[in-house]
């Protein structure tokens, strides 16, 4: 067997790798998409407020004999649209509201994880267990992420123009409001279908490395699209065939690739604006 064959395609042999894969590339490309957005727009602690605040949403969800991802969603709407109510009708900051928000509906979470008898593993919820997936989760993850992937692509150009400048998009006529709404939801989503793979803690990280590379290496959006995708996707695949040979936790370990990545482009952008700046 080739050194290819042995490093590459040897982990796929196994069925629960193959579904590992299949989740890691579904999740990371639609957080890819998703952290542009967030990027340009400041929202990366919007992310870590919704991802932490789907706690209670699923348990409660638990209880209900409900899909856990109904739960999640709707606990990640209230949080989304709770901070929106709050910043709009007080003069608290936005970070000061959502650090507010999603750590006491964290501590909720918990708190109900502690009293309700469940078989769920918390650290599954809070880790992801992307190598205990099944077919079944993956067709569940895909309802939402192909969905959430058409939408983005569909409005990028209105969804760029409200995160670059919402005064001038309402100028024009867009519909600043329900963009900005939209994304709310859409962020939303994207954290419910990259539960059962990175789970809660590391979902943000998804959400916002992915763009911060894009960001350092290129100066057109669509060139940090793709930027973003090739690193969401190239980690998801790279991490989840590392792991096997190294016998670590695939999640945190796409997450460390993508830091790496994210050091790697943040070291390119200084030495390329260092040789600008001795040419001029």
């Amino acid at each position: 067997m080739s050194f290819f064959e042995t490093v590459f395609l040897a982990p796929f042999a196994h069925e629960f790798m193959l579904r590992a894969l299949v989740a890691a590339v579904l999740v990371g490309a639609v957080c890819a998409l998703l952290s542009c957005y967030l990027v340009l727009k400041g929202w990366a602690l919007m992310g870590d407020a919704i991802s932490h605040a789907v706690l209670p949403g699923i348990v409660l969800a638990y209880v209900a004999g409900l899909p856990l991802a109904l739960g999640a969603f709707a606990a990640g709407l209230v949080c989304a649209l709770g901070t929106g109510y709050l910043k709009e009708n007080s003069r608290v900051k936005e970070d000061t509201v959502m650090g507010i928000v999603f750590s006491g509906m964290f501590a909720l979470g918990l708190v109900l994880f502690v009293k309700v008898e469940t078989d769920q593993h918390l650290n599954h919820i809070l880790f992801g267990n992307i190598l205990g997936v099944s077919w079944s989760d993956i067709r569940e993850t895909s309802l939402i992420a192909l969905p959430t992937i058409a939408i983005v692509l569909a409005l990028r150009r209105d969804l760029l123009l409200y995160c670059f400048d919402p005064s001038h998009a309402r100028a024009i006529g867009l519909p600043v409001r329900l963009l900005h709404f939209g994304l709310l939801i859409l962020l939303a989503l994207t954290i419910v279908a990259s539960l059962k793979a990175v789970g809660i803690i590391l979902v943000i990280a998804m959400l916002v490395a992915p763009g911060a590379v894009g960001l350092l290496l290129t100066h057109r959006f669509g060139h940090m699209l793709a930027v973003a995708a090739a690193t969401a996707i190239g980690s998801s695949v790279l991490g989840t065939i590392l792991s096997f040979h190294f016998d670590v936790a695939t999640g945190p370990c796409i997450i460390v690739l993508q830091a790496f990545v994210f050091a790697a482009a943040l070291a390119v952008s200084l030495l390329r604006t260092r040789t600008m700046t001795n040419q001029a």
